[in-house]
């Protein structure tokens, strides 16, 4: 079997080009083509590329393949000069006077793209993603000459050298492979992903190619016998159809085996068979021509006719056990559903009123959607998220995965990779909906958040009516959108809480002195600290990394070693009205954390923790962890619960049980809690002895006269020798 890389392409003559380019489209500019031409083979010169071959070949063959494509004549100019504002003295203000703003533009785009390839072994992978998307998203023949480009740097990649190889190939089957899928150029992704799987893996290359050659030599003519034989039961229904079989790729069968660890040995294993019919209800008719003639696979049918993928694809997928009991994978399509299945957002480019360009209105007539829509989801994770490797994933994730058609309760389609969960809906709809959804419905049923959506599900999105997005949430999805915008919410809420939290810690670091905030001007301690601005100051005090008390004694030196002592303080938060949760607006899980040494409960006496980067701990006074700050004034606060929190919140008290070690005890505590109204959440045994053992029991409370009423219950049981709130 010929590999892709043994393929050579002559180098299209000057003439054989703009043949090729006035065969699809008459108007093409003769004048500009020749320009490009000669100025490319000029500019470039005596450079030679790797093979030897002088470099000017290059864009010639670029050019070459997007002509196949029956691309404009402005994109065939581009792929004509997409180097030499790179490679050679051509400046963009040259290409702009010599061959018009338009190509000067997709010159710029493609040159970018070139040069963040150049930077790939010095850069983050995470930034130099970031950028390429950001640069493809705006013109989608960018995306198509730099796929071209990749393609043809490809088929002669033997020529580089080996550890340069890899890295090329690995970015080819992780970046371009997928954005031309994305973008529904099958042809190419299917090539390019061959072509680096050939230099990445060889050896499993080959042993695939091995097994292909076995078993068709076993099957001999079957795909023929195969073809035939659909072909006559179809015309015997009154269908005029096409039908062929075409060798999966040995790629496509790795990661088939990949994926579901399993060997291959039928035909349906090495060919897929494709009807293709005039209109698109024969695909319909065709399909029940053929179920009526051959039993199909349970869930093995797919129709992306009437739920396109976001690509564009359109097709019905089908396995039958066909002729001679073997399983037959089928795709039954139209002849025009088939070329947009090959060339994607290529196949509209077409000639319509005396000018060549492409026909969205083609497109949406035969229900396409936008062939940049797949990217501008990339490029919102982009443009709200945050930097790192984690967004490389993301962005690989929704260019990677299969897909899963949902529903909005009003028939709207919305498209999310498989594993996509309510939350990834939501945020699918609009931010607002995500960042306000507390609860999902689907297909009519509550169901938890952390449900998959499954093919056809209706989802109802239940929102709350205040935005919060807790952090936890992000577990609860899989697409960068979705994770992007729970961390720019979180990011925001975080910002505006340690804002208020700092601005109150340091109205209270005032008040214990006799001032306030009202009676200070804090400019000139933002100056000194060079913290940016007011707000940046309170910020940081509300985050734990300026104390307070520091910012008070350079407001006021002569206080300077008066403040109050840590042993006074303790004394301050148990006697002093405290005031600071009441109407403080801090979310919990956000800026303020309940201690899990001492569990406080709603109506509990409590004290908060300044502690770095973290927010507020809240501890009941009386918890042992709090005498390791017995000594720092400045990290004190002093709480009180809510109304809300008092009236209406669930809370977690730890209680620490002694009791018998006899058979069903335990059961009676928990029937016990049961019946007093709690909830046990979590339980762990410790200290176990012949006769007693102490248990931790995490219980859902009301507030803390619940906690006691439950003790109380406890104690009350002979087999509990005693039972106390932890206190850390």
């Amino acid at each position: 079997m010929e590999t892709p890389a043994a393929k050579r392409i002559p180098v299209l003559r000057q003439f054989e080009l703009i043949e090729a380019v006035k065969a699809y489209d008459p108007t093409a500019d003769e004048a500009l083509l020749n320009r490009a031409y000669v100025y490319a083979m000029k500019m470039h010169g005596s450079q030679l590329r790797a093979s030897g071959d002088p470099y000017f070949a290059h864009p010639i063959q670029v050019a070459g393949i997007l002509t196949d494509y029956r691309l404009d004549t402005a994109t065939i100019v581009t792929a004509l000069l997409h180097d030499v504002v790179e490679d050679t003295s051509a400046t963009r203000d040259d290409i702009a006077r010599m061959f018009g703003e338009e190509v000067a533009v997709l010159v710029e785009g493609v040159t970018k793209l070139s040069r963040l390839e150049l930077q790939a072994e010095h850069t983050r992978q995470a930034e130099n993603l970031r950028k390429f998307i950001l640069a493809i998203s705006r013109d989608v023949r960018v995306l198509l000459v730099k796929l071209a480009d990749r393609l043809h740097n490809m088929r002669t990649l033997k020529y580089v050298k080996p550890e340069k190889r890899e890295r090329i190939s690995r970015e080819t089957l992780e970046v371009y492979a997928p954005l031309g899928r994305s973008i529904g150029i099958h042809s190419i992704a299917s090539e390019l992903e061959e072509l680096a799987f050939e230099h990445l893996n060889p050896t499993a290359r080959t042993a695939i190619e091995r097994r292909l050659e076995a078993l068709k030599l076993e099957h001999g003519g079957a795909t023929e016998t195969v073809a035939a034989e659909f072909q006559r039961v179809l015309s015997e229904a009154g269908i005029k159809a096409r039908v062929y079989g075409r060798q999966k790729t040995p790629y496509s069968i790795w990661r088939k085996l990949q994926r579901k660890s399993v060997g291959f040995s039928s035909l349906s294993d090495i060919y897929g068979f494709r009807v293709l019919v005039e209109a698109e209800d024969e695909c319909y008719r065709a399909l029940g021509v053929i179920h009526r003639a051959w039993p199909m696979v349970p869930e093995r049918f797919k129709d992306f006719i009437s739920t396109p993928k976001s690509n564009n694809y359109r097709s019905l997928h089908t396995t039958v056990v066909g002729p001679a009991g073997l399983r037959i994978e089928m795709q039954i399509r139209t002849e025009a559903m088939d070329r947009v299945a090959e060339d994607g957002v290529a196949a509209h480019w077409a000639y319509k009123n005396k000018s060549y360009g492409f026909d969205q209105a083609a497109m949406e007539a035969e229900g396409g959607r936008d062939p940049l829509q797949n990217l501008r989801h990339l490029v919102q994770v982009i443009e709200h998220g945050e930097g790192g490797e984690d967004w490389v994933e993301h962005a690989k994730l929704e260019m990677y995965l299969d897909q899963v058609f949902v529903f909005t309760p009003k028939g709207t389609l919305i498209t999310l990779p498989r594993g996509g969960m309510a939350l990834d809906f939501a945020y699918s709809v609009h931010t607002e909906v995500g960042d306000t959804a507390v609860g999902v419905k689907i297909n009519g049923e509550l169901k938890p958040m952390r449900t998959a959506l499954q093919n056809g599900d209706v989802v109802e999105i239940i929102r709350g009516k205040k935005r919060e997005a807790p952090a936890d949430w992000r577990s609860l999805t899989v697409t960068g959108r979705a994770r992007s915008a729970i961390r720019r919410h979180i990011r925001s809420s975080e910002r505006d809480e340690f804002y208020k939290l700092g601005k109150t810690t340091l109205e209270q670091a005032l008040i214990r002195v006799g001032k306030s905030l009202a009676d200070v001007s804090l400019k000139s301690v933002v100056e000194t600290l060079a913290t940016g601005t007011q707000e940046d100051l309170f910020d940081a005090i509300g985050r734990g990394r300026l104390p307070a008390n520091k910012v008070v004694e350079m407001l006021f030196p002569a206080l300077k070693g008066t403040l109050n002592t840590g042993q006074e303080r303790r004394k301050i938060a148990d006697d002093k009205a405290r005031m600071f949760v009441r109407g403080g607006g801090l979310t919990p899980g956000v800026s303020i954390h309940f201690g899990p040494c001492c569990t406080p409960v709603p109506g509990d006496r409590i004290v908060g923790i300044l502690e770095p980067e973290k927010g507020l701990t809240v501890h009941v006074i009386d918890c042992q962890k709090l005498a390791d700050y017995a000594d720092d004034d400045s990290v004190w606060q002093d709480l009180q619960w809510t109304p809300q929190a008092e009236q209406g919140a669930v809370g977690t008290a730890r209680l620490r049980a002694t009791i018998k070690n006899a058979p069903g005890v335990l059961g009676q505590v928990a029937t016990v809690i049961g019946e007093a109204g709690g909830n046990i959440l979590n339980l762990k045994m410790a200290h176990r002895q012949s006769d007693f053992f102490d248990v931790d029991l995490d219980v859902e409370v009301a507030d803390a006269k619940h906690a006691t009423s439950i003790m109380a219950a406890l104690r009350a049981n002979p087999s509990v020798d005693t039972v106390e709130r932890s206190r850390g």
